[in-house]
Parts: C-alpha cells; structure tokens; sequence
C-alpha cells in the first residue's frame, strides 16, 4: 500500500468509528465502559485527532462484534463470504449477515420464549426495518398495534414508531431482519389484522 493510500485508509477510520457508534446507539461512556478506552480518547479517535492503533482498534472491533478489516476498510481478498460471529443481545442471539460499512444491513434473529414479558418496553430510533418470520411466532408491538407474526410474513416499519418484539409460543421465533439508518425500504408488506 502506498503512503497516500495509507494516509486515506487512516482518515476514514474515524468516520466510520463514529457512523458505527451511532448506527448501534452506543454513547461514548458505554463504548469506554465496555472498551476500557477512555471517552475522551474515543472522541479523538473518531473526529481524526488521535491516530488509529492496533491497541485502539482492537478493543473496538471485540466491542462490535466486528472484523478488524471492517474497521479499517482493508481491500477486499477476494473472498465474498461474511464471516459472522454471534452477538448475545439482552437474552437474543443476533447473527450479523453483512457488513457494518454502511447501506442496509441483514441479521437473522434468534428470540427464546418468554423474553421480553408481557409488556415489552417500546423503542424508536433513526431508521427502518424490515423483518421475515423463518420459525415461530413473533408478537409485534408497534405503536398502538399488536401483530403476530408467522413462519412466513414479513413486516416493515419506520423505527421512530415505538416498537417492540417477543417470542410467542414455547419455541424461540427465528427472524431475519433488515435495517437501514437512513430509511432504506424494502417492498414485501406483512397484512395487519391477520388478513389473508
């Protein structure tokens, strides 16, 4: 790699630190909690004022749940596969299925019985997703709405409408879902109601 290369690769690695803290909603004092990396030091890191290391990178890429060349943006190999690790999320396993570099973003989904309760608390965030039911039941909190979800349907919704989701039934719901920041749609429409 040339050095004007280099010195691109490192400029963009704030920006990209930063659009991946917002894009998970993690605040700089969550991040330096979980990093051990002082926040402080992470604001330099993102805006461009303190360079990239393999000592900062690290930690944060662990954090992430991410690659280090994800990161750093490397070039590509050659190889098209994602190599996904597990992420364990307030009791639900999230498997990421693509990059975090931007654009939409797929995950499928694995939520065991009984999490959530019975009045789940509503969320909203910047964004939109899309969800498709691979096995089980899911109960949909959207809103003032209340759906449920099977082998099958798909759903999609703009995440600043308070949502929710928990598992109906005694065997975990398998979802996958797709998810843009910047209100990337999908097509697929699930019915509200149950209609056919």
């Amino acid at each position: 790699m040339k050095d004007g290369e280099l010195t691109s690769v490192l400029t963009a690695v704030g920006p990209r630190l930063r659009a991946l803290r917002l894009e998970r909603g993690t605040t700089l004092a969550d991040l330096s909690e979980s990093t051990g990396i002082s926040a402080s030091t992470l604001s330099r890191l993102e805006s461009g004022l303190r360079k990239p290391t393999l000592e900062l990178l690290l930690p944060l890429a662990k954090a992430y749940g991410v690659q280090l060349d994800e990161l750093v943006d490397a070039p590509e190999t050659g190889d098209p596969r994602v190599h996904a690790r597990p992420i364990q999320r307030h009791g639900m396993t999230i498997i990421p299925l693509t990059r975090y570099s931007g654009g939409l973003h797929a995950f499928k989904q694995i939520l065991p019985p009984g999490l959530g309760g019975s009045a789940p608390e509503l969320q909203t965030h910047e964004g939109y997703e899309w969800m498709y039911i691979l096995s089980g039941r899911l109960r949909l909190y959207l809103g003032e709405h209340e759906l449920v979800l099977v082998a099958g349907e798909a759903a999609e919704f703009d995440t600043r409408t308070p949502h929710a989701f928990t598992c109906v039934g005694p065997e975990p719901v398998e979802f996958l879902s797709l998810y843009g920041t910047q209100g990337e749609r999908m097509h697929v429409r699930a019915r509200p109601g149950g209609g056919g």
